[in-house]
């Protein structure tokens, strides 16, 4: 059971605040679900231009994947710092998107699910962005569906990513399945996430967690089952994916958190070999969420990237 009456956009002003943007009221911006063809569905938040309506489709000129026991709202203060039409993707198993029954969530897997929302809600997309999890499953989008993808940013990910890079990630959704209260769940995120403020934390909680009819507080992704489907994620081999970042053919970003351990030299060495042209960016003082962390230089460094020149062979 949900709690009751809670409006997942009333705290936009809050992130707003928190990053000093100007607020002139509430955004555009609306949840859409898109049916998949097993009857499962794909949740999303679709943006509009700042001060416009919420776009049909075909406008949105971004797609944004989050990570790993995330979702959707963990883009609001790059979407409000950008001002353009985006759609910011639930990913399976996350969020108000459905779970799969056999509990996998490998990139290959997701990316098909994710095609189906873009050509729905984004069909003409100027770039896909993803973080982590979602950052893998851009790269198997473009693999896939090459012409969904017109620019590529992976933000703090490699197919190099494993298990012990992300350790203390894999600990963290690892942990109790259930809280007595949501302080009790707060205390625990602040913990781990101690460079980031109690209000934000407690915004990303607000949306990534449910209250149960007796009281207790789950996570709203399908990792929280005791984090074995992310240990599961995290034991894969990405190996494979480095082929299809060789086939890469659109421009690519490559966003680094500068305390991050999951992106390592040998990462960023395989990655410029097997793409030379690609741009390389650090955010200093961000950790593996760079959106979370350090949300405005997270936009600016997108914003530059959708104006630099460069092919977009998807148009061809």
């Amino acid at each position: 059971m949900t709690r009751s009456g809670f409006d997942e956009f009333s705290l936009l002003s809050e992130n707003a605040e928190e990053a000093g943007l100007a607020w002139h009221g509430s955004p555009p911006v609306e949840r859409r679900a898109v049916e998949l063809p097993d009857g499962r569905e794909i949740s999303a938040l679709v943006w509009g231009r700042a001060g416009g309506p919420v776009p049909a489709p075909a406008a949105a000129e971004l797609v944004l994947l989050h990570g790993g026991a995330q979702n959707a709202h963990t883009w609001d203060t790059v979407a409000l710092a950008l001002g353009r039409p985006l759609v910011a993707i639930d990913l399976p198993g996350h969020g108000r998107s459905s779970w799969r029954e056999d509990g996998r969530y490998g990139p290959g897997l997701l990316a098909e699910d994710v095609a189906v929302a873009v050509r729905t809600l984004a069909p003409a997309a100027r770039a896909v962005v993803g973080m982590s999890l979602g950052g893998l499953t851009s790269l198997a989008l473009a693999a896939r569906h090459p012409g969904l993808v017109r620019r590529l940013a992976l933000v703090d990910v490699t197919p190099g990513v494993n298990a012990e890079k992300s350790a203390a990630i894999i600990a963290f959704v690892a942990g109790p399945e259930s809280f007595a209260s949501f302080d009790e769940m707060l205390d625990r995120t602040v913990a781990h996430n101690p460079g980031r403020s109690v209000a934000s934390l407690r915004r990303g909680l607000l949306h990534n967690a449910v209250a149960l009819e007796d009281g207790r507080w789950v996570w709203r992704h399908h990792f929280g089952q005791g984090g074995e489907g992310l240990q599961r994620v995290g034991a894969v081999d990405f190996a494979a994916l480095w082929d299809d970042l060789s086939a890469v053919r659109v421009p690519l970003l490559l966003v680094r958190g500068g305390s991050s351990p999951v992106v390592d030299e040998e990462d960023l060495a395989e990655l410029l070999r097997r793409q030379p042209r690609a741009r390389v960016e650090v955010v200093p003082g961000a950790g593996h969420s760079v959106q979370g962390d350090k949300p405005l230089e997270l936009a600016a460094l997108l914003e530059g990237f959708l104006s630099a020149d460069g092919p977009t062979p998807a148009d061809a």
